[in-house]
């Protein structure tokens, strides 16, 4: 594996706090220092704070004029500075700061414990917010309803759910009447947790209480509604409450990610004849959609729907247009657009970057996403992990290791820990290429580093380890995936079946779909079409049949792979003529055309029972129905037709000559 002597798979460095010490006395006889303070005051100090950037800066200045004799700190000059160091997660230097203001009697003001409160949660540490807000009175200072709101964020933040309700009543029993903030924290917490009903109640609870809803509130309800899928349920609720603008963009959002696009268009025309402006998000969110199935010329539409509108496109709007033109591999227009974009003044963002180099990976185009990717990092825009992760995957797409090995490593050294899509990327190259030791090391290795591997990285591996034979392995996985609680699915069990079945050992391929289903999951089509292209292969026509039989009683939608296999399995047999009338009823009934795979599989049948002249003529129907004949139909014709001329030998020497090249 080429990774760097010496480099952690992640950079752990630890970020020195600042000291200080603050002196809580004045220093006596520093002339220096009140000549430099002459006039100062509350104002000027809190100023030159703001403006500092340099934190180290900032904390010297604030040390230094506490140290003199010419200004006392002030509840605000200490905001400012804990803001300051609470903007940079320096929670000790905090902490201090609100010890030294009790210390000197400074009074906390409600400013400076919400911004205390702000940088706990800044770092995630809303439990210890939650204890300082318990000490709320030893500072001389009761809380209010905005701090409560603080705290109620804070918490909300990291989905500390169970923490929020006792808050909430401790806030009422202090007599303190709930806002409309107050409310939109609550209404978030119970959509985070999908108890959409239980926000709806909370909904009439404002009006009742006389605190009226807001655009945030109906738009966090209509929002999580739509992602459960109950999207006529919002716009009902949307319609019988009133909706501005985000709400509606909540709607189209929703309709859009159900593929519901002509619905979010007549949102889009009602928007508008309600006298209710589109906005940026509005038509990003329909150009999104489109350009995700490929439709970017009607994107273009939109876009130019916009402009007559005046409401000027950003980068959000240029990053979905590219991303579509990459979809379909249009690479040359994705660049036309991107230099268009710039010379605009639109400035790409790191999800602008990572979109234009997914999409030329994806477009094997590896030179050139490595190339932008530098350019990134001219413009003062690092990779992030997910630019690094679709340069690794392009990698391994291509089979090149080095590329892929050397991305890591610029990764690593950039200070940008892998997460778990980066470290699958890896694994899947790894096994592209047999290291199977080296990918396992890997997995191992993600538990160390606080990122623990998920199904799909098993699956990644599993699927490696099946491709090559290595089923034993591949089956001893299933027990490691219990360790880190990682729970297979049926794409795990697909794996595993499809590497039992290419070995022959198709007991044991049965044993474990019996194991699928006391687990409760789900067989579906993948799943039924391995098992029968693999008692195919092993000559159990008979049991490919049963299985068939199986599928269509519970209900199972037949796809092409289901067809071709059932064509190959008649042709095994010589029932070629049922392959004949399976092939010509589905195509009649408009569920399936037969594709490339169907009639090479029966020209093959046919050949076999020697029917020449019939081959003839359904290699004309095929190519009649503009499908061109590959390699594989052309060596199942070329070899029957030496057959029947009693000449295979010149066949054997060619397959002689292909095996040694």
């Amino acid at each position: 594996m080429y990774l760097k002597k010496g480099c952690s798979l992640i950079l752990k460095t630890q970020k020195p706090s600042i000291p200080f010490v603050l002196n809580t006395n004045p220093i006596p006889n520093s002339t220096n220092d009140e000549n430099k303070y002459t006039h100062v005051d509350e104002f000027r100090v809190s100023k030159r704070l703001r403006q500092e950037a340099n934190i180290a800066s900032a904390l010297n200045y604030f040390k230094s004029i506490a140290n003199s004799n010419t200004f006392k700190h002030t509840a605000l000059t200490y905001q400012v500075m804990i803001e300051k160091l609470g903007e940079k997660c320096e929670i000790d230097g905090v902490q201090y700061l609100l010890q030294q203001m009790k210390v000197e009697g400074v009074s906390c003001s409600e400013g400076v414990f919400i911004s205390v409160i702000n940088s706990y949660q800044r770092v995630g540490l809303a439990e210890q917010a939650l204890k300082m807000f318990y000490r709320i009175r030893e500072f001389g200072l009761k809380p209010t309803v905005k701090i409560y709101n603080h705290i109620l964020d804070a918490l909300l933040a990291e989905n500390r759910f169970s923490m929020i309700n006792p808050i909430y009543s401790n806030m009422k029993r202090d007599g303190m009447e709930p806002n409309v903030f107050t409310y939109n924290i609550l209404l978030k917490a119970l959509c985070k947790n999908n108890r959409v009903d239980g926000a709806y109640k909370l909904l009439v609870e404002m009006g009742n209480k006389g605190c009226a809803p807001d655009a945030v509130s109906y738009t966090t309800i209509v929002s999580s509604m739509c992602k459960l899928g109950q999207v006529e349920e919002a716009r009902e609720l949307a319609m019988r409450f009133g909706s501005g603008v985000s709400v509606y963009n909540a709607l189209i959002n929703g309709l859009c990610k159900e593929h519901r696009i002509e619905e979010a268009f007549w949102l889009l025309c009602e928007m508008v004849d309600r006298g209710i402006d589109p906005n940026v998000i509005t038509y990003s969110t329909i150009i999104s959609s489109l350009c995700d199935v490929g439709n970017v010329e009607t994107s273009l539409g939109i876009l130019g729907q916009m402009f007559v509108r005046g409401c000027n496109p950003n980068i959000h709007s240029f990053t979905s247009l590219l991303k579509g033109y990459l979809l379909g591999g249009r690479t040359h227009e994705a660049s036309d657009l991107w230099n268009r974009m710039i010379r605009e003044g639109f400035l790409p963002n790191v999800v602008a970057y990572s979109t234009l180099i997914h999409g030329l990976c994806s477009n094997g185009s590896m030179d050139e996403a490595v190339s932008v990717s530098y350019q990134m990092e001219e413009n003062s825009c690092p990779p992030n992990v997910t630019t690094y992760s679709a340069l690794i995957d392009g990698f391994a797409k291509a089979g090149n290791l080095l590329g892929a090995s050397q991305t890591w490593n610029r990764m690593i050294s950039n200070g940008c820990s892998p997460n778990v899509v980066a470290y699958t990327c890896m694994v899947k190259v790894l096994c592209q290429n047999n290291m199977f030791h080296q990918a396992h090391s890997l997995i191992e290795k993600m538990a160390f580093e606080n990122c623990p591997p998920n199904t799909v990285t098993f699956n990644t591996f599993i699927k490696g380890l099946c491709g090559c034979g290595r089923v034993d392995w591949a089956m001893k996985l299933l027990d490691q995936m219990k360790q880190y609680e990682c729970l297979p699915n049926i794409t795990t069990y697909n794996e595993l079946l499809d590497g039992l079945l290419r070995v022959n050992r198709v007991k044991e391929a049965f044993e474990l779909v019996t194991e699928i289903e006391k687990c409760g999951i789900q067989l579906n089509i993948v799943t039924y079409n391995t098992i029968l292209h693999g008692v195919c292969r092993a000559g159990m026509v008979v049991e490919a049949f049963q299985l068939l039989g199986k599928m269509l009683i519970e209900g199972t939608k037949l796809d092409a792979i289901t067809f071709n296999i059932i064509i190959y399995a008649y042709c095994k047999q010589g029932k070629v003529n049922n392959a004949i009338q399976l092939l010509d009823r589905i195509r009649g009934g408009g569920d399936w055309n037969p594709d490339i795979i169907s009639y090479t599989s029966l020209l093959w049948g046919i050949c076999n029972s020697g029917g020449m002249q019939e081959a003839f003529i359904y290699l004309q129907k095929m190519l009649n129905e503009g499908i061109c004949p590959n390699f594989a139909t052309w060596n199942v014709l070329v070899r029957s037709l030496f057959s029947n001329l009693g000449h295979l030998g010149p066949v054997y020497i060619l397959d002689d000559i292909m095996a040694n090249k």
